[in-house]
């Protein structure tokens, strides 16, 4: 690895770490922490580390799944190899474009990745992921209310778009958005699956974070679906590949999941289902693992 100038340790596996996942980047720092940030230094250690991941022999399964989904999705785009097109030098590992107006990104909970050596990891490969698939860097949205005001400046300086309101995950889509949520907490999958609950937004959700399998492997059945019902509906209908993850980066990106929604399986569910959807209350769970906006919303 590059010499960040910083100790770095191996990540050891604990045991349970394979099945507990990691504590949310949100019970890390309190919010707007005021951390002084050498903007140059960081940026020049978040290239470091995606040079590093870049040559990973997991960043390439990574790749390659994110790119075979984006080809099933966006059949059209790229050109019809029948048709004489070219696939270019690396042919079928070359990330197909996605189409211009429609994709986006939205990332939340990355953590302080200005002193956190894990969120800076997963900063750098989303940004790898920016572009494999080719979305701008403006169209990523990232937020999360540990960010420093220095943090922010180094977000917006990378070129990416830096929310000012907490949103708790309730953003509803209407083109195909690809939400990166990495170690984030369960009530904001929920949330998000809330806004965007029904036949025609949720094939429009792409999401890198944890396993759902994982989380309703982890809860008391009866919980998962009186807390977070939404998760444990969705559980029955995703589509959701493991993505790996090498020992010495488990407390990175253990139990990651690359987790969509395709129509025909939406249909499993029953119509009562798509009726009228509560929006969550977490009136059950003192210990939410996310920050909320507070009583002024």
């Amino acid at each position: 690895m590059p010499n960040s100038g910083e100790e770095w340790q191996v990540a050891r596996r604990r045991k349970g770490a394979g099945r507990k996942g990691k504590i949310p980047h949100t019970a890390r720092h309190e919010p707007g922490h005021a951390d002084a940030v050498d903007t140059d230094r960081t940026k020049q250690r978040i290239t470091e580390t995606m040079a590093e991941l870049r040559c990973a022999d997991f960043w390439l399964e990574w790749r390659d799944r994110l790119t075979a989904v984006a080809k099933a999705d966006f059949p059209e785009v790229g050109g019809d190899p029948a048709a004489g097109a070219d696939p270019g030098p690396e042919g079928g590992d070359r990330a197909r474009e996605l189409p211009s107006g429609t994709q986006e990104c939205v990332c939340y909970g990355l953590g302080s990745f200005s002193s956190c050596v894990t969120a800076r990891y997963q900063l750098a490969m989303l940004l790898l992921i920016l572009e494999s698939l080719k979305i701008p860097m403006e169209r990523c949205s990232v937020y999360d209310p540990v960010f420093s005001s220095g943090e922010m400046e180094v977000l917006r300086q990378l070129g990416l778009t830096v929310l000012t309101e907490n949103e708790e995950g309730k953003r509803a889509v209407s083109r195909p958005t690809l939400f990166y949520l990495m170690h984030c907490g369960k009530a904001l999958y929920n949330n998000l699956l809330w806004k965007n609950w029904s036949r025609d937004a949720l094939p429009l959700l792409t999401i890198i974070g944890n396993s759902f399998a994982g989380i309703q492997d982890r809860m008391i059945q009866r919980e998962l679906q009186r807390d977070y019902s939404y998760i444990a509906h969705a559980v029955c209908v995703c589509e959701e590949w493991p993505l790996p993850c090498p020992s010495r980066l488990l407390d990175t990106f253990n139990d990651t999941a690359l987790i969509t929604f395709k129509p025909c399986g939406l249909c499993k569910l029953p119509q009562s289902t798509w009726g009228e959807a509560p929006e969550p209350q977490y009136q059950h769970c003192p210990d939410l693992e996310i920050i909320q906006r507070g009583p002024q919303r």
